[in-house]
């Protein structure tokens, strides 16, 4: 199993912005993680842009995804602080803004890859999970997010 943690901020609504993600083993040690600049975009954008950054990391890194053939499934779970993404991903909330479509069209198509793909060794398949959680239990990938908008660079995968 590993932990991902997403955030996305904006200074204004739209205004700059920043994304945040952060990967973890099941024991909490840090394998992977990015800020980068997500330039103008609304803070419901910039966390999708973050999803999107962690599942885009995944899909060229499979290592991170520590697939033991041991058992029945490698679990994935995604933790964000906003409660509209997670509500939208989980089937809870439709998504009706546009650009919001968009960008939950790319995670879903990005879910489906990662989670169908199966390399020759019979790996067993990938389960992604979304789950809430307080701001305050997200505080690494918030300061990440937070440094992509002060860096003004774009993350690169």
């Amino acid at each position: 199993m590993i932990n991902i943690y997403i955030d996305g901020a904006s200074r204004g609504n739209p205004g700059e912005a920043g994304i945040g993600i952060v990967i973890k083993t099941h024991k909490g040690d840090t394998l992977f993680s990015a800020a980068g600049y997500a330039g103008k975009t609304t803070n419901n954008q910039a966390e999708y842009n973050a999803l999107i950054a962690a599942l885009t990391k995944l899909k060229k890194d499979p290592s991170l995804i520590a697939r033991d053939n041991s058992s029945k499934s490698t679990e994935i779970v995604i933790y964000s602080d906003s409660e509209l993404v997670v509500k939208q991903l989980n089937g809870q909330y439709k998504v009706k803004e546009p650009e919001l479509k968009k960008l939950n069209n790319r995670v879903q198509e990005l879910i489906h890859s990662i989670s169908s793909d199966q390399p020759e060794t019979n790996a067993p398949p990938v389960r992604i999970e979304f789950k809430h959680i307080r701001r305050e239990l997200n505080r690494e990938a918030d300061r990440l997010a937070n440094a992509g908008i002060d860096s003004k660079i774009p993350l690169s995968l």
